[in-house]
Order: structure tokens, then C-alpha cells, then sequence
């Protein structure tokens, strides 16, 4: 059963990473780059401060770090606990892959980036409850958990469960947080 489920994560992460082109390299690199987000993240900022105030603002920041360091420091644990060779260090995969921008570090479940985007996502979109925000933010993080595959990075099942582990910690996150602001009475 578990060999089954690894042949199919190598197939999927195979047929992602063929889809291969030069302008569709420059692309998920710039996607998979976490400098890209800091638009994104000033871009949040401004929001937050127009809808909710300042206050209220400063405690949404402090939960986007907790996130961030969260998703970031766990998904590390994970890694050290599963050791699970990332798809460009397996023997077996290492010739049928396009490594358009290196390999990384060695092991790769569950995905940083997977989770780190996963998890702004979902806070971003508990906290704002848009329909077109939430939309956004979910296309930023598939399209940033589709790059780590396209590159060779990690493996399909790897960016699962980075989704889950960025899903589950904002959610705890989240719900921190109102009761936070509930306690303390925050306006």
C-alpha cells in the first residue's frame, strides 16, 4: 500500500515537473521566491490598517507572524522527523528531472512554502471573509505549492501536506486570536 502511494506521488510530481519551458521556469522561480511576497504581505498590511484600524491591525500582524513562524519552524520538525529525501535527491528520480533552479535542502515533507502560503491564505481569508480576497489568496498558495513541484523541490504529497499543516495551524491561529481580542477587549 505504501509503495503504491509513492509510485503515485513520483508520477505526479514527474508529470508536473515535464511541463517544462524556459519562460514557465522563469515564472515558477519567481513564484517559488519568497521576495516576491513582499508586495503581498505590504499590500495586506494596508488593508488591514484601512478596514480595521490600527489596533486591530497590530494584532493581526502579531498573528500573521505566530503563523509564520509556526508553519515555518513545524513543517522543519517534520522534516527532520520523516527524513524524506526531496525529489532531486532520490537516486532514482535524479536523471528524469528538469532542475531549472537547483535542488534545495535534503528532505522535504511536509513543504515550508506550502505551508507558509497555506497558512497566510486561510488567516488572511478568516479574518477578512471576502469572497475575491480568498479566491486570491488560495490561487497565490496553489500556484506557490504547484511551483515547488514544477522545480523538483518536493513532491506532489509533500505540498499536501504542507496545505494541511499551513490549514490547520491558521485555523488555531485564527481562532487564538478572536479570543484574544475578545478577552482583552480590543476596539
Amino acid at each position: 500500500m505504501l509503495e503504491t502511494i509513492i509510485q503515485i506521488d513520483q508520477a505526479l510530481t514527474l508529470i508536473i515537473n515535464h511541463f517544462s519551458n524556459d519562460s514557465a521556469d522563469i515564472l515558477m522561480i519567481a513564484i517559488s521566491d519568497k521576495k516576491t511576497w513582499i508586495p503581498l504581505y505590504l499590500g495586506l498590511l494596508f488593508l488591514f490598517n484601512k478596514v480595521f484600524g490600527w489596533k486591530h491591525s497590530l494584532v493581526i500582524l502579531i498573528a500573521i507572524i505566530l503563523n509564520l513562524v509556526f508553519t515555518d519552524q513545524i513543517s522543519v520538525l517534520f522534516k527532520e522527523y520523516f527524513l524524506r529525501l526531496r525529489p532531486c535527491h532520490e537516486a532514482s528520480l535524479i536523471d528524469l528531472l528538469k532542475l531549472p533552479h537547483g535542488c534545495g535542502g535534503q528532505y522535504g515533507f511536509v513543504s515550508s512554502h506550502a505551508a507558509n502560503t497555506m497558512g497566510l491564505a486561510v488567516l488572511v481569508s478568516l479574518i477578512l471573509k471576502n469572497r475575491w480576497i480568498t479566491m486570491a489568496m488560495l490561487s497565490f498558495a496553489f500556484a506557490n505549492g504547484y511551483s515547488r513541484i514544477y522545480l523538483g523541490k518536493h513532491y506532489f504529497f509533500d505540498v499536501i501536506g504542507g496545505f494541511i499543516l499551513g490549514g490547520l495551524i491558521a485555523w488555531i491561529i485564527y481562532k487564538t486570536m478572536v479570543y484574544s481580542i475578545k478577552r482583552f477587549k480590543i476596539r
